[in-house]
């Protein structure tokens, strides 16, 4: 595909024009060709300045009609105002694609917005991959290829970073100088005009150079082709990303920012969840995952021991190890025993070991290499005090050494500061992790263990089940034709019998004659409930009666119901819906979707009835649902031993809730027109689940269905 080959020439360009380049320090046409040299960039350079012959002893050219034709890339670095017609000049020769440094697009207001779309119509029409605008720049450690806009440059390694935040980007850029952090990509996005994090994801993946994917965002572009980019890249190697306006305020920050709409805190945890994106909270941990990542193997399974000289140390990392998915490791009682002959015997042998703080270094060598030998030991966590019996920096060596020796992760613990920075820099230097703290270094851990697990999962199986579509679209299509904008349950239950859900007997009185007459259809008992489109919740005004054993209670419930409701005074009233009685035993459970504008239907479960708002405990994820994500959803809720079953109760039907979520999800992506539903309640029982209560709410398609 052209694009994918213009952007191969944006992130690995073998020749760039930088266009607006500066005589002068400092400014960023001058700062982007100083870096150029500075970095030892094999290809091509050609400087655009009309006024000047050359720049930092580069020739340079006075028109961007003077480049060769078919540069790779071009480095623009001019103000907003000349950007389009710029980019016109440019794929009038062909260059393939560039970075924008400009600044003041839809960053700043309408004005803005309007140059910013004016500069993406020119790329499209070009074939050109835009970087930007508002770029902070791009470097490739490969290539020795750095065309950032700031005065430094990243170390190089195996890390492939991109950043929507500029500002953001260089603040990293000076943390990490000096920390044994390399990059192997640094890739500032700016705006995402044309090329976005979907496409860098999609990039970095085929990268023999990176290791691992980081990456920070403030809203994604393409919830749905990200998705799917995210669960290829992921198999592959790991992807560790902040997600900023995750708060209803930083949400409004995220917006305002960034000229853009963030997507539902829901729906991109959904993402998250669904891909195997491992997302953190801040750049801390970010970072502290990603030099595991960066340095150690893949662990063979969750049991981790803890070898320290401090009791009190060891408690810290259990109490860490209870908190994640970790294990302490049994260990073996060859293990215990060799622990047992250099040890002193009021040493603890068994995990966490307590060498005690008189051990020397010598004696920190003997534990790691004999509870590395353990095959039950997965990881290996040494937690370490300053004591005046060893010195700190021999601990580190020999952690050093015990982690190129074993094929185990191996991530330390220096507790103190002062004291520990010898050791630390020969852990850096050695590219052992260590961390602050036993919890940091047990989250480092962890991830890698989860990850692993990631890895190892079966690929996602979508279900496609027999559906009558046509007769779902006459419903929907009669219902828009009479001007209805939401499907209350009678209505919706066509919908759901088109699909082959399971649902009661249903049918709608007008008269408390019909009422008595379809209970003695439906047979007794019965549940009798006010039919509204205005009115969602019915229990709420009391327009909902169970269990209903006899003609007199439905006559009397019905006049009840009805004249309830002729109080609100918006309510439409078409007479009530009687229906059969779930199962005794039956639990409510819920189901439904919402389609959210950038990730698409967001398909959710939870307990049903009130429970679903006062406990909010829900799972979601988006659709198309495989069987792998409902059988997830259905147990992660905090709520799920209540389904499977207390003090003697049989579990329900697992498989037929899981019946249910496919079958949603496959109505979701059938009808973009349903931007909402709601199936609730679901009765659940031993037996099977039976659809009770539906709710569709219609809106118009997306340009894009």
């Amino acid at each position: 595909m052209e694009r994918n080959d213009h952007l191969l020439s944006l992130l690995q360009p073998r020749t760039v024009a930088v266009v607006g380049a500066s005589r002068t320090s400092g400014k960023i046409g001058n700062v982007v060709v100083a870096n150029l040299l500075s970095a030892g960039y094999q290809g091509k350079i050609f400087p655009v300045n009309p006024f000047a012959d050359e720049i930092l002893g580069i020739p340079a050219l006075h028109a961007i009609e003077q480049l060769p034709h078919g540069v790779d890339l071009a480095v623009v670095c001019l103000p907003r105002e000349q950007l389009a017609p710029t980019l016109e000049r440019l794929g009038g020769v062909g260059v393939r694609s560039v970075c924008v440094t400009s600044t003041g697009f839809k960053e700043v207001g309408r004005e803005g917005y309007y140059f910013e779309m004016e500069a993406v119509e020119v790329c499209r029409r070009h074939g050109i991959a835009m970087l930007g605008p508002s770029s902070l720049g791009l470097y490739n450690a490969a290539l020795r290829f750095n065309a950032l806009a700031v005065p430094s440059a990243p170390e190089p390694g195996n890390i492939g970073f991109f950043t929507q935040s500029g500002s953001l980007g260089m603040a990293i850029l000076d943390a990490t100088a000096g920390k044994g952090v390399g990059f192997s990509h640094f890739i500032s996005l700016g705006n995402k005009a044309v090329v976005n994090e979907t496409d860098i994801i999609r990039h970095l993946k085929d990268d023999p150079a990176t290791k691992v994917i980081l990456g920070y965002v403030e809203n994604i572009e393409d919830g749905q082709a990200f998705l799917r980019a995210a669960q290829e890249a992921t198999l592959e190697k790991p992807v560790i990303m902040i997600k900023s306006g995750a708060t209803p305020e930083g949400a409004r920050a995220a917006s305002s920012h960034i000229g853009a709409m963030a997507g539902s805190e829901d729906a991109c945890q959904a993402v998250f969840s669904q891909s195997g994106i491992i997302r953190v909270g801040g750049l801390r941990e970010m970072f502290n995952l990603a030099v595991a990542f960066s340095s150690q193997p893949q662990p063979g399974g969750p049991n981790i021991c803890v070898v320290t000289n401090s009791g009190g140390a060891g408690i810290l990392a259990a109490d860490a190890l209870v908190r994640s998915s970790l294990v302490m490791a049994p260990l073996r009682g060859q293990t215990v025993d060799e622990l047992k002959r250099f040890l002193a015997s009021h040493a603890s042998f068994y995990n966490p070991v307590d060498i005690l703080g008189t051990s020397n270094a010598e004696t920190f060598a003997k534990a790691l290499a004999a509870t590395a030998q353990d095959p039950l030991v997965h990881m290996l966590l040494p937690v370490v005090t300053p004591s005046c019996h060893a010195d700190l920096e021999q601990v580190a060596w020999a952690i050093a050494r015990q982690a190129s020796e074993c094929a185990k992760p191996v991530a330390a613990c220096f507790l103190g500061d002062a004291a520990t920075v010898g050791a630390r820099e020969v852990l850096r230097k050695a590219g052992v992790p260590f961390y602050d703290s036993p919890e940091d270094a047990v989250r480092a851990l962890d991830a890698l263990f989860r990850h692993a697990e990631w890895m190892k999962r079966p690929l996602p199986v979508e279900i496609c089940y027999m559906s009558n579509t046509f007769q779902a679209k006459d419903v929907l299509s009669k219902a828009k034709a009479r001007g209805f904008s939401e499907l209350v349950e009678f209505q919706a239950m066509d919908v759901l019998k088109a699909y082959g859900l399971p649902v009661p007997k249903t049918v709608l009185a007008r008269t408390s004659d019909e009422a008595a007459q379809a209970a003695k259809t439906i047979g007794y008992p019965v549940a009798l409930k006010i039919a509204s489109p205005q009115i969602a919740h019915k229990s709420d005004m009391g327009g909902v009666v169970l269990n209903i054993k006899s003609e007199a209670d439905v006559r009397r419930a019905f006049m009840d119901v009805t004249n309830r409701a002729s109080r609100i005074k918006e309510a439409y009233v078409m007479g009530c819906v009687v229906q059969q009685m779930a199962p005794p035993g039956s639990r409510e459970v819920f189901a439904g979707f919402k389609r959210d504008p950038q990730f698409g239907p967001l398909v959710m479960f939870g307990l049903g009835g009130l429970y679903v708002e006062v406990l909010k405990d829900v799972s979601s994820r988006l659709a198309p649902l495989s069987l792998l994500d409902v059988g997830e959803m259905v147990r992660e809720i905090r709520t799920y031993p209540l389904l499977r079953g207390v003090r003697g109760e049989p579990p329900v039907d697992f498989r037929a809730i899981e019946d249910v979520l496919l079958t949603l999800s496959q109505i979701a992506v059938d009808f973009p027109e349903i931007v909402e539903c709601d199936f609730n309640p679901i009765m659940a029982h031993p037996g099977g689940a039976l659809v009770v209560d539906a709710h569709f709410i219609l809106g118009r398609r997306s340009n894009g269905d």
